[in-house]
């Protein structure tokens, strides 16, 4: 996935634990960790609004892109260029 999570970082800059902002947000900390770790499939804006009041920061903040290395290795084109 080119979409990875830089919740850790938010985190550090912060100086506040998972449990912390799962205690501000109310999510639970095993989803948090979930997205946390990346191995979340989406994110809902709602949570993600919360994420982001919690933190004092933007979307931006905690999402990041970054083309996939297994994309580039594969030989195909990216699916927008695909027809």
């Amino acid at each position: 996935m080119a979409i990875h999570i830089t919740l850790d970082d938010m985190l550090y800059v912060r100086r506040m634990t998972l449990t912390e902002l799962s205690e501000k947000v109310g999510i639970t900390l095993a989803n948090l960790s979930i997205l946390k770790t990346g191995k979340a499939k989406g994110v809902r804006f709602a949570t993600l609004d919360a994420i982001c009041v919690a933190l004092d920061c933007q979307p931006g903040d905690v999402l990041v892109h970054r083309p996939d290395a297994d994309r580039a290795d594969d030989g195909q084109a990216p699916r927008s260029a695909q027809a």
